[in-house]
């Protein structure tokens, strides 16, 4: 069971540092408009939809990073001095009863969305640039496939809590612990290195 949630993790993690990049290509698109608009007095007509666009893909994909990493905010104000049995009760029953149901909505409507999109070739209607905006459109379904694979990997977390008593590790938190040990491991050998005694030294006898 670890093993498909990690595996579902591991999948949430590629696609939001995969689109992650996107923050670089917003950065060099922008610094380009603000040089050619300031600097040399022509701005471009594409500036505007370039940065949503992108920003916008950014924003959808990394929705599934997110909930992976349990980086979404939440009022924790009670939620923190709850038992982890409790927790997981409280997720559970907001996976299923809302988050499950709000994203298969999701899913339906932004299919619709994005193949009407597709289908005609959307352009953006802010610049006469005519920018396509039908490949943002159709990452809509693509990012409730994924908020709902992780959901479903939510959904098992909080069952195995309620059974456990304690919440099973995260990725990260798997990563996180193995460069503890690979980092303890490397300080013991540096340690026994510097007492390892020289070559051709005898110790004193008494």
């Amino acid at each position: 069971m670890m093993r498909l949630l990690y595996f579902i993790d591991s999948l949430s993690l590629w696609v939001g540092k995969a689109f992650a990049w996107l923050i670089l290509v917003l950065t060099l698109g922008i610094s380009y408009e603000v040089f050619v608009r300031y600097v040399l007095g022509a701005p471009t007509s594409w500036a505007f939809d370039f940065s949503y666009i992108n920003y916008g893909a950014m924003f959808l994909m990394a929705g599934a990073y997110a909930l992976s990493r349990n980086g979404h905010v939440r009022a924790d104000v009670l939620y923190r001095l709850w038992s982890p049995r409790k927790q997981a009760s409280m997720d559970l029953t907001l996976y299923i009863l809302f988050f499950l149901p709000t994203v298969l909505a999701f899913m339906y409507s932004g299919y619709i969305y994005a193949e009407m999109s597709v289908r005609f070739r959307e352009v953006s209607i802010f610049s006469p640039a005519g920018v396509p905006v039908f490949p943002l459109k159709s990452l809509i379904p693509i990012t409730g496939v994924l908020l709902f694979i992780q959901g479903i990997a939510e959904v098992i977390r909080c069952i195995l809590c309620i059974r456990l008593g304690f919440w099973p590790q995260r990725l990260h938190d798997v990563e996180e612990t193995e460069s503890i040990i690979l980092r303890e491991k490397k300080l013991q050998a540096e340690q026994a290195e510097q007492t390892k005694p020289l070559p051709g030294h005898k110790g004193t006898g008494a």
